[in-house]
């Protein structure tokens, strides 16, 4: 048989030795507040009154050190908030003390001297011995590591500038060296025992004199165009800079990149964009989303997998997951079972050419919203050997699962298209436009469900992207290889682009192909040298190989065709293409042409697309030299 023995917490026991200080504090305070109002010669009547005042002074403060909580806290984290709270106890303390004394004066009373310096004593006696005991701690448990960990600049010298510093203060990693900040008013200032040492477009300086081969760049609520600014201005410096995330980006649960230390993470390539965050009609999308069940082809890849996370923090009824590899549903699901496991998510395997399986998935779930985000992508694996497979997944498939939405009544559709579709010079451009084309026919012929396309560039980091491609061939060593020295690209961030997939569906009425604003166009070889320097590696060391267009590839994209406007919509960052209507005798041409049960060649099907998509100029391969690193100068790159 055990016998519990109870033991007295250590906590208790500490507070009990707190209490027992302070109350030494209030009688040594209240002592010397009277020795120095006589001049350390006091008069035998007042000693004598003072000493008996102790009798009901220590309790008054007693309670009141209580009241206030004052032993709540721990002295080794002692900081503003305990400070406010003696200020407060001894405040209380010294309204009750001044009224019993007025009360209690008899012929030697209380002087007023000290009623006034008795508290002030206390409060430099209690505040004063809590800091100096964190400092001694403090000292005693991390003064080794001031001079080591690696040396850093803090850019910012803000809110968050004064927490990273409170952070890194007793960090074994990192040592600040200096703080930069734009506001001149700070420069040559301390804080927290930090120079400010001047101006953020003097880091190269600052840098190079302090040996700071980092930046930690603790400026959340700036812009992007800003923040930009500072990440190119570390990347010249050959500085590596670090990021205090943003509001959002905390918010949102596992969106950290696994680099990140602490409270900052790397700089990833959407932060050199320099977009603003998208503003999103939320009540709208969660009147169209929220409760209601909410079908997604191509929901195991990039862009499907962000509209399955973007939908999901609406709260839809039940998520339908439809995709043709079985991997990339099981990731997705194992994903959605940690982070929202109160959306009901239902894993689809089908090809969206199978016309009977869209029918009974959407006979089955009945979905009121559909997006449709399933199509062959890549370029130049399109464009001759599976020119065929392109034309059937992205035309046909777009058709099948089209008239299954429309058959269904579904009152919704939006399909995600590509501004390779504007002009295309490949067959996957092409074929996106013959699906544009395809949402346009059966919307006149299905009044029931509002049919839109969503057309954007390139986003960073999504399957097939020169994003991933770069960053392994930066881990291998290099080189890094880009098509072309003047190549460029629209991009936008995955979630920016899925976000604005949400709201585009909110604005459709019936027919429209919505542009999203994608910015300004980026230069891949800009984009390469940037991800070689944020590696922490210089172009001497991992070259840039031009190794020419790839078949179907163009120079610059194009988000309008030459013969299409746009009209504005209450939304800054889209508008609607005013593209040419589609002709439905073309599209069931088309669709014939499809079905009738022959594999067609490559050649044959870019002579059929001239026809049927007259903007289509097809790919011609120019005589390109390719060029290494040391031929950049002479490309102009």
């Amino acid at each position: 048989m055990r016998v519990l023995t109870y033991m007295k917490p250590r906590g208790v026991a500490r507070s009990w030795t707190v209490s027992g200080f302070d109350l030494a504090a209030v009688l040594c305070c209240w002592c010397a507040a009277y020795l120095l109002r006589f001049n350390f010669a006091v008069p035998p009547d007042f000693m004598r009154h003072g000493l008996m005042s102790l009798l009901w002074v220590l309790p008054v403060h007693a309670v009141m050190f209580r009241y206030f909580g004052l032993y709540k806290g721990m002295w080794v984290f002692a900081s503003l908030p305990d400070l406010m709270r003696i200020v407060r106890a001894i405040g209380a303390s010294i309204a009750i003390v001044i009224v019993v004394a007025t009360f209690l004066r008899g012929n030697t009373p209380v002087p007023r001297s000290v009623l006034a310096a008795f508290p002030i004593f206390l409060l430099v006696a209690m505040g004063g011995a809590r800091a100096m005991y964190r400092a001694w701690r403090e000292h005693r448990q991390f003064g080794a590591l001031a001079a080591a960990g690696k040396p850093a600049l803090l850019i910012g010298g803000g809110d968050a500038g004064l927490n990273v510093m409170r952070q890194l203060r007793c960090s074994p990693e990192w040592r600040l060296v200096g703080v930069l900040d734009d506001n001149a008013s700070k420069h040559g200032r301390e804080m927290m025992g930090l120079r400010v040492l001047g101006r953020v477009d003097e880091l190269a300086a600052w840098a190079a004199k302090l040996q700071a081969r980092h930046a930690i760049i603790a400026m959340p609520s700036a812009s992007a165009e800003t923040r930009k600014q500072i990440f190119a201005t570390c990347l010249k410096a050959g500085v590596h800079p670090l990021v205090v995330p943003t509001l959002a980006e905390t918010m949102r649960s596992g969106e950290r990149s696994a680099a990140e230390t602490g409270t900052f993470r790397e700089v990833r390539m959407e932060d050199l964009l320099g977009r603003d965050p998208v503003a999103i009609d939320c009540p709208y999308i969660d009147s169209m989303v929220g409760g209601r069940v909410v079908l997604v082809t191509g929901a195991g890849g990039s862009i499907g997998s962000e509209l399955c996370r973007q939908l999901a923090l609406f709260r839809p009824a039940r998520l339908i997951a439809y995709d043709a590899s079985e991997f990339a549903l099981y990731k997705l699901v194992e994903e959605f079972s940690v982070r929202f496991p109160e959306v009901p998510v239902l894993p689809v395997t089908g090809d969206i050419r199978d016309a009977a399986w869209l029918d009974e998935t959407f006979a089955r779930h009945a979905p009121a919203l559909v997006f449709h985000a399933a199509a062959y992508k890549h370029v130049p694996l399109m464009e001759d050997e599976n020119a065929w497979q392109a034309m059937t997944n992205n035309v046909l498939g777009t058709w099948r699962v089209a008239k299954a939405a429309a058959a269904h009544r579904v009152p919704k559709f939006v399909m995600v298209s590509t501004d390779k579709a504007v002009n295309p010079t490949n067959v996957m451009g092409a074929t996106k436009r013959l699906a544009e084309m395809v949402c346009q026919v059966v919307q006149s012929e299905a009044p029931d469900t509002q049919f839109c396309s969503v057309r954007f560039g390139n986003v960073l980091g999504s399957n097939g992207s020169v994003v991933p491609k770069f960053r392994e061939q930066i881990a291998a060593g290099g080189p890094v290889t880009v098509t072309h020295p003047e190549i460029t690209r629209y991009f936008m961030s995955i979630p920016e682009a899925a976000q604005l997939v949400l709201q585009a569906a909110t604005m459709g009425k019936g027919g429209e192909i919505f542009v999203l604003d994608m910015g300004e166009p980026v230069k891949i070889t800009n984009l390469a040298r940037d991800m070689i320097r944020l590696s922490g590696a210089s172009e001497d060391k991992i070259r840039i190989e031009f190794t020419g267009l790839r078949p179907g590839e163009k120079l610059y994209e194009e988000l309008l065709a030459d013969n299409e406007q746009t009209l504005p919509t209450h939304h800054e960052k889209l508008r609607i293409a005013q593209a040419r209507a589609a002709d439905p005798v073309i599209i069931e041409e088309v669709l014939a042409w499809l079905r009738a049960g022959r594999v067609t060649g490559a050649q044959e099907i870019k002579r059929e697309l001239r026809r049927w998509v007259p903007e289509y100029a097809p790919y011609l391969r120019p005589n390109l030299q390719v060029v290494g690193a040391g031929e950049r100068a002479a490309e102009g790159g």
